[in-house]
């Protein structure tokens, strides 16, 4: 699968259920993204992480967006982005709205032609973000103090999949061959189990649910594109729901994905049994335009750090994105998702 460069049609704004932004040309090169003036770098060798650019000489905004993706339900997105539209709209100064793009491509664009300057991303999208327009990637989010996390493959088929009795985790849902911990890797060589099984993959630009659990198949033998029927699904609660109404045998995600539908499906721990983990991944994080000054982008970075290290940030953020601090962005480590993603022909 190639990743899609998708246009920006049928946006839903978290001030206005209805926002439509249509970007014009995709075709931005390496060159277009760190030429030109502003300061800072792009990408300045094959070895070298990016950084980003800056330009000094833009004006100061009158306001800002803030493009998001979602990874569940997008109508109750666009209710749990609204405490930090108003915290950022108080700490800037200046009006902050936030839209939900269609996916992960949709978002990069929008701050590729400026129609977003404050994008939250994951680690691939934050590179590609950077080397392609220059975007800062300027923070890192943390869950309960960890800035990786694993993907997890789960499965309705456990006698298949568990070489041992499946456990229960603080969260009382079920797991297998280790992965209760949720650090991975754990349990990969299941996978071998998975040939000729129905399998619910998110769109190739996810890490979780598409990048790094096809390069852990393809080290155990399987190619994606043969040994698997893949059902594609577009959020992380698909691939759960996709499992337990037992429409694919196995699914990938974010590791714990199965809390965000237990609400609606409480026996979802118990019928869908995670049993593999993937390497550990770069968090997603916050990427700022170029087309903003260098004062600028540290206001906005400043502000959402302050915001992250109150109570009610942690709230919001937690509602979003499930997300419970936000540090400094690691460049070089954010790479490593554009490397597993080079791995299995993902440019």
């Amino acid at each position: 699968m190639n990743i899609a460069r998708a246009r920006l049609a049928g946006l839903v704004g978290a001030a206005a259920l209805a926002t439509s932004l249509v970007l014009a040309g995709c075709g931005a090169s390496q060159e277009d993204a760190s030429s030109g003036g502003g300061s800072g770098t792009g990408t300045t060798g094959a070895s070298a992480p990016c950084t980003g650019k800056s330009d000094d000489g833009a004006k100061d905004p009158t306001g800002l967006t803030l493009a998001l993706v979602p990874s569940g339900d997008a109508k109750k997105l666009v209710e749990t982005v609204k405490p930090l539209e108003e915290a950022l709209t108080q700490r800037l100064g200046i009006p902050v709205k936030g839209v939900i793009t269609q996916d992960y491509q949709a978002a990069v664009e929008a701050i590729g032609s400026n129609q977003a300057q404050i994008g939250m991303l994951p680690s691939l999208q934050m590179s590609q973000a950077c080397d392609k327009y220059g975007a800062v990637p300027a923070l890192q989010t943390q869950r309960n103090g960890k800035s990786t996390y694993a993907a997890q493959f789960m499965t309705n088929d456990p006698d298949k999949y568990c070489s041992d009795t499946p456990v229960k985790g603080k969260n009382g849902m079920l797991y297998c061959n280790g992965t209760q911990s949720g650090t991975g890797p754990a349990g990969l060589d299941s996978l071998k189990k998975m040939k000729g099984a129905t399998v619910s993959l998110l769109q190739a630009a996810s890490p979780a649910g598409y990048i790094f659990p096809v390069a852990a198949m393809k080290k155990e033998g399987l190619d994606v594109d043969k040994d698997v029927k893949v059902v594609q699904v577009t959020a992380n609660d698909a691939s759960v729901l996709a499992v337990y109404n037992k429409d694919a045998e196995v699914g990938t995600s974010y590791w714990d994905a199965r809390e965000v539908v237990e609400g609606d499906t409480p026996d979802v721990g118990q019928k869908v049994v995670v049993f593999a983990l993937t390497d550990e991944i770069p968090n997603d994080g916050v990427s700022i335009s170029a087309g903003l000054s260098k004062t600028w982008q540290t206001k906005i970075a400043d502000a959402m750090k302050d915001y992250a290290s109150t109570p009610e940030g942690v709230k919001a953020l937690t509602a979003i994105y499930q997300i419970t601090g936000l540090v400094d962005a690691d460049p070089a480590k954010l790479s490593e998702t554009q490397q597993v993603a080079a791995s299995i022909g993902l440019g």
